[in-house]
């Protein structure tokens, strides 16, 4: 019985090593800026890919280790490189907030239209999320921000119907408006972005949309 818990202890201690496809992959998950630096000088590929699919920077991107991102980025990692889940070190900094990392890909070729499995751009998560300085980065660096995902939202939508209306999604609200986000793209149902900002109580927003031209008339009733 004891040979079996500890055969499963091992199973489920080398689980995390499983998905690593390189001595690079290690390297990054270990942090371990040196050895990555060695790898890459002796002719390690920047660009192989574990059995998800996920590149050395996206794994450093997922570890927000923003040397190990520099360096790797510095050697020539595609910063567009998706994993099975079609997340890229660049839509991937985008959505769960990781701004440093997030500028680097953008200096290096970050693609504004590419999208996540979700059919949207690195923008509409970033909104969702309150990421205030990474969505006036991506507006900045000119994504489209009336981009429509596989759901029918915008980062518009997304910023009122996924958040909690608080201080940092009114910033997005208004950060989006400024940059010229359409206020009456409504969803597949009609709905405004007007009507869901009053049907969930955040009048602060909502006095924004107004402001801003938003109107119910392309509700269904």
């Amino acid at each position: 019985m004891r040979h079996v818990s500890f055969a499963l202890f091992l199973v489920v201690a080398l689980m995390p090593f499983a998905a690593r496809a390189s001595a690079l992959h290690d390297a990054v998950a270990a942090e371990n800026l040196s050895r990555v630096g060695e790898l890459i000088a002796s002719g390690e590929a920047v660009d192989a890919k574990d059995t998800l699919g996920r590149t050395p920077l996206l794994l450093a991107t997922e570890l927000n280790n923003i040397e190990i991102a520099r360096v790797l980025i510095a050697a020539g990692a595609d910063v567009n490189a998706k994993d099975s889940k079609l997340d890229s070190p660049y839509l991937y900094a985008g959505a769960e907030g990781r701004l440093d990392i997030l500028k680097l890909t953008l200096e290096h070729g970050a693609d504004l239209a590419s999208t996540n499995r979700y059919g949207g751009t690195a923008l509409i998560p970033a909104a969702e999320r309150g990421h205030v300085e990474v969505v006036q980065t991506l507006i900045t660096a000119g994504v489209n921000v009336d981009h429509v995902n596989k759901l029918g939202w915008t980062a518009l939508l997304e910023a009122i119907l996924l958040s909690n209306g608080g201080p940092a999604h009114q910033k997005i609200v208004r950060q989006l408006i400024a940059a010229g986000a359409s206020v009456n793209l409504a969803d597949r149902e009609g709905v405004t972005p007007l009507q869901h900002a009053l049907g969930k109580g955040f009048q602060p927003i909502a006095a924004m949309l107004r402001e801003a031209g938003s109107s119910l008339n392309r509700l269904k009733m």
